[in-house]
């Protein structure tokens, strides 16, 4: 074993540690701060099995709280290994979810559903079926957009005119939806504004089940790709040489991503910055991208990162929930701008 090896291992095992016991803190946090004061030795007897003084209080933390917490964590985890996917896969520090449009498509299937739909789906956007319509159309939009890159991705052999291609993809979307907008009813406008701040608190006790089967399988198979996505960093001749397919892996990586994308953006909206920023902060943890190691910490600073946010969502209780989308440029953007500032230094892509 290297030096250099020996180091990076020493590095994944610190940062390991501290992510993890960081992630225990604010699962602690998020079950005890909330809109509603609840004791903790209440809170903490529940979790055990006891019988809690106040009913409101038990459905509060197995109904909202826990489900939050499970729904924060997963999104995390989704969105960060997305923006890492995609970065590799492009040679391109600064992608993320929302380049290639699908971010965009799931807002405009919910665009269509919430704005055509007018003062009817507006005035029952607390029933189960305007949950449902606005939950397909977003899944609806950001699958068709998918399927529309896959189908590009046969015909165009280069990454940088793919990720081009999905740009201008969200361009046409973001045009959709704003006139869809200027269209719309004041009601379903403001149904949709509310929907694009981002909420990881959408997803009930019911659904929870659905979303963490479908997270945990594409996490799975994001782990399964480490070996190409490690070949990639060396150039698209060397990882033929070793015998990757450039195309399939690309599609592949592609479809989790956007499955990934998807499911993510129909159960919590569109979320920002978590999928650009969260990679470069477990680079910077690691200083390497070997993807066998980068891979997990890059999940598990995901699932930290939306957890941090969610808090810092409820933490002032007087003002209401502050959007998960007005939290995290004031994390990400700082990022954003050191990793500018010193990209020289940084060759993560090399």
């Amino acid at each position: 074993m290297t030096n250099s090896t020996h180091t990076y291992n020493q590095r994944f095992i610190v940062t390991s540690i501290i992510l993890s016991i960081l992630l225990l803190i604010l699962i602690i946090s998020n079950l005890l701060i909330g809109s509603v004061n609840i004791p903790a030795n209440e809170i903490f007897g529940m979790l055990s099995g006891e019988e809690c003084s106040n009913r409101v209080w038990e459905v509060i933390i197995f109904q909202s709280r826990i489900p939050t917490i499970i729904t924060a964590t997963l999104a995390g985890a989704a969105l960060a290994v997305c923006g890492l996917l995609l970065q590799t896969v492009f040679n391109n520090p600064l992608a993320d979810p929302s380049i290639l449009g699908i971010s965009t498509g799931a807002s405009l299937g919910v665009a269509v559903v919430m704005l055509l739909g007018g003062s009817t789906l507006a005035g029952a956007s607390s029933s189960y079926i305007a949950h449902l319509g606005s939950l397909s159309g977003a899944f609806i939009g950001a699958m068709a957009v998918l399927i529309m890159l896959i189908v590009f991705s046969s015909f165009v052999k280069s990454a940088t005119m793919l990720l081009i291609i999905g740009i201008m993809v969200s361009y046409l979307t973001s045009s959709a939806i704003s006139l869809l907008n200027f269209f719309a009813t004041e009601e379903g406008v403001h149904s949709f504004v509310i929907w694009g701040m981002g909420n990881f608190s959408s997803v009930s006790s019911d659904e929870i089940s659905i979303f963490t089967i479908a997270i945990i399988i594409s996490l799975i198979a994001a782990l399964l790709m480490v070996k190409p996505l490690n070949a990639l960093l060396l150039g698209n001749r060397y990882a033929e040489n070793l015998g990757v397919n450039i195309k399939h892996t690309r599609n592949a990586l592609l479809l989790i991503t956007g499955l990934l994308t998807a499911v993510v953006t129909a159960y919590c909206g569109p979320i920002s910055f978590l999928g650009l920023v969260v990679p470069h902060i477990a680079r910077l943890s690691l200083g390497t991208s070997n993807h066998n190691i980068l891979t997990p910490i890059t999940m598990l600073a995901g699932a930290v990162m939306a957890l941090l946010c969610s808090l810092c969502s409820v933490a002032h209780t007087t003002i209401g929930i502050i959007p998960i989308n007005a939290i995290t440029p004031i994390i990400g953007v700082p990022v954003i701008i050191y990793i500018i500032l010193n990209r020289r230094k940084l060759q993560y892509f090399n």
